[in-house]
């Protein structure tokens, strides 16, 4: 599987999500200014609640454009298996129930399932907990996650 491809495929849903945040900011935006929406006592909220929103899609919008910026900066290396898991490894885990999934660890912000053919990828981020719990690992080693009152197990079975 190409690491590169997935990389730009992540940068296409992010360019996506960014898109799509803009337009509901500038909608929020356009609401929360119209001069219908002008309160006329303290019982009329629209403007107001169409503000908010405008405020949290552009914090949203940030993030996605901090996100591309990381992701655009990210250098996908092969897997070096005298160091483990790594940052860009693509992981093929195991659970109990032998169902397998895949896995893309990049950075921050491209948490996300993609489609590559006719295999899903599970993108994470090395902070998320299975992303930690993977660093360092290597090809039949066990991975561990507490998930509520639920501890998971998986085997890695194989790391490009």
């Amino acid at each position: 599987m190409d690491k590169l491809l997935l990389q730009q495929l992540v940068l296409e849903r992010l360019a996506e999500d960014l898109l799509q945040a803009e337009q509901a900011m500038r909608a929020a935006h356009e609401t929360a200014t119209h001069e219908e929406n002008i309160a006329e006592n303290k019982y009329v909220t629209l403007g107001l609640e169409a503000a908010y929103l405008a405020t949290g899609q552009a914090r949203r919008a940030e993030d996605l454009r901090q996100a591309i910026a990381k992701w655009r900066q990210f250098r996908p290396r092969a897997y070096d298996a005298s160091k483990g898991i790594q940052l860009g490894a693509l992981v093929c885990l195991v659970n109990s129930d032998d169902k397998q999934q895949l896995l893309f660890l990049g950075p921050d912000g491209g948490s996300m399932k993609l489609v590559s053919g006719a295999q899903l990828i599970q993108v994470i981020s090395s902070e998320a907990p299975l992303g930690k719990a993977m660093l360092g690992k290597y090809e039949g080693d066990d991975v561990w996650i507490q998930v509520a009152p639920i501890r998971q197990q998986f085997e890695v079975l194989r790391v490009n």
